[in-house]
Parts: C-alpha cells; sequence; structure tokens
C-alpha cells in the first residue's frame, strides 16, 4: 500500500504537514474525490474493516465506500503521514436507539498542535471539515451544524437540516475492533438495515451534495432541494458514472429491486418526489 498512490487518488500534490492545515486539505479532497456508496453491500459482496481489502477497493478499482472504508482509509493515510490518529466508535441515532447504535459508524479523533478534531469522511452527508471537539454551532460553507456534549462523555454530532441522519454520538476513547467488525457485518446482513433495503450513493461538492437513493437522483445545497427519477438500468449506471465516479457494470442488476421498492414505498409516481 502507497499513501503517495491515495494522495493522487484525492488529487493532492506537495507536501502534506500534520497540522489543522494538511488535515482539512486531506478531508476536503476526499470527500470530494471519493464517493460514499454501498454497492457491494446491495449486491451481495462482503465488506471489511480491515484496511488491505478498502486500499485495493477504493485505490485500485477507483471505488467508494462507506464509513468503515472511507474512514479506515483516511485513518490509515493520516498515521502514514504522522498525524496522530485514532479510531473511534460512534453511533448513528443513538440519541433514538440507545447504546445499540454504538459501532454502527466509525469516526476518527485526530490531535494536531491547532487541538483535538473530529475527521469524518464517512457519514455520507457531513461537513466537508474536519469538526473542532468544542461545543457550539458551526458552517463549513454550504450548512450549518452543531456539536454538543452529552453525558457520560459522550459527544453528539448534529447534522443540517437537508441531511439523511439526524445525529450520531461519539467519545474520545479507542473503539472496541470486535463491536465495529459485528456492527459492520451485521449492517450488512440484516433485513433492517438500511444499507440492505437500499442503495445509497453520496457526493459532496462545493456548493452541497448529490444524493442516489434508489433510483431518486436528489441534488440538495443550501437553498433547497431538487429530485429527478432514474428511469432504467442504463441510466442508472449513467447517474452512477457521471455523477459518482464510479464503474460498476454489475449495479445493472439491481434495477428491479430497485423499481419494486420504489414502487411499495410511492405507488405510481411522477418524476419529483421525496427520496426514501
Amino acid at each position: 500500500m502507497d499513501v503517495h498512490a491515495y494522495l493522487n487518488r484525492i488529487g493532492v500534490t506537495g507536501p502534506i504537514s500534520p497540522d489543522l492545515d494538511g488535515l482539512r486539505t486531506l478531508h476536503r479532497a476526499h470527500l470530494q474525490a471519493i464517493s460514499y456508496e454501498n454497492l457491494d453491500v446491495q449486491l451481495g459482496r462482503t465488506v471489511t474493516t480491515a484496511i488491505e481489502p478498502v486500499y485495493e477497493k477504493i485505490i485500485e478499482h477507483r471505488r467508494g465506500g462507506w464509513c468503515y472504508e472511507m474512514n479506515g482509509l483516511l485513518g490509515w493515510a493520516l498515521k502514514q503521514l504522522g498525524f496522530d490518529v485514532m479510531r473511534c466508535a460512534g453511533g448513528v441515532m443513538r440519541e433514538a436507539m440507545g447504546d445499540f447504535a454504538v459501532g454502527n459508524h466509525l469516526v476518527l479523533r485526530i490531535r494536531v498542535p491547532e487541538g483535538l478534531y473530529l475527521a469524518d469522511v464517512g457519514f455520507g452527508d457531513g461537513p466537508l471539515d474536519p469538526i473542532q471537539i468544542v461545543p457550539g454551532d458551526f458552517n463549513d460553507g454550504r450548512f450549518r451544524f452543531s456539536l454538543s456534549g452529552e453525558s457520560d462523555d459522550w459527544w453528539r454530532f448534529h447534522n443540517h437540516p437537508y441531511g439523511g441522519a439526524k445525529s450520531f454520538d461519539f467519545r474520545l476513547v479507542p473503539a472496541d475492533e470486535n463491536v465495529l467488525t459485528e456492527k459492520c457485518m451485521f449492517l450488512q446482513s440484516a433485513v433492517e438495515s438500511p444499507f440492505v433495503q437500499n442503495l445509497v450513493c453520496q457526493r459532496h461538492t462545493t456548493h452541497g451534495l448529490t444524493i442516489l437513493r434508489g433510483r431518486v437522483l436528489r441534488k440538495t445545497s443550501p437553498v433547497g432541494q431538487d429530485d429527478w427519477l432514474v428511469s432504467s438500468a442504463d441510466e442508472l449506471l449513467q447517474v452512477l458514472h457521471d455523477e459518482f465516479g464510479l464503474d460498476v457494470p454489475a449495479a445493472a442488476e439491481l434495477w428491479p429491486l430497485i423499481i419494486d421498492r420504489h414502487a411499495s414505498v410511492f405507488g405510481q409516481t411522477g418524476r419529483k418526489e421525496a427520496a426514501a
């Protein structure tokens, strides 16, 4: 595995110093170059938390990934570049699900000379920049977010109003890797998992987000949202390529399931509607 191949993948040239500027550069570049996606889960392919297959998938095959892969790869690269990195277990929607949610998300605590920051390129529609771990509101130039301190050393990240998940919680302690592995397997196999139920791809842009959920393609910006319906398997492959930089011909096999799920949620539909 070569960290320079990672830098090339995200379009970063020149030396990177293990400080806040270097962290911001990598964080933004990663999010804008690599799409969040669950195609392997949809296709019944095993997804792992191990770095070697993640590197092969994202760097060599130019794919995207979900939190265990995206933050796993970023964390590996940051360590290679001299950053102080700690893998932490997060819990998406722990505020509603309780501690059952712990481990359904991987985040990174990064210590730089400027302080403690949370790096998270695996939430899908979170901020472009790393998050300073202090309570308060913040803005990434597109959307507003906030961070609050909860009880028992838990922190809570509050997503922007257009976000898919409302929040996630985390603690600044090393993750139990066994818990992450168990949750990774659960999320790709359990029928109640949203990653099993529906195709999801998300890509950050300077001005907003491009999101595909099932057959609904959504462009989100601070001023609102616009939705389009994908009309065929061929168009699905084109959208994956053009909007998310993904070349996965096998995704055409998913089209009948995508159509069935869309019909079960919405029935007979028009061109514009909310994503499920």
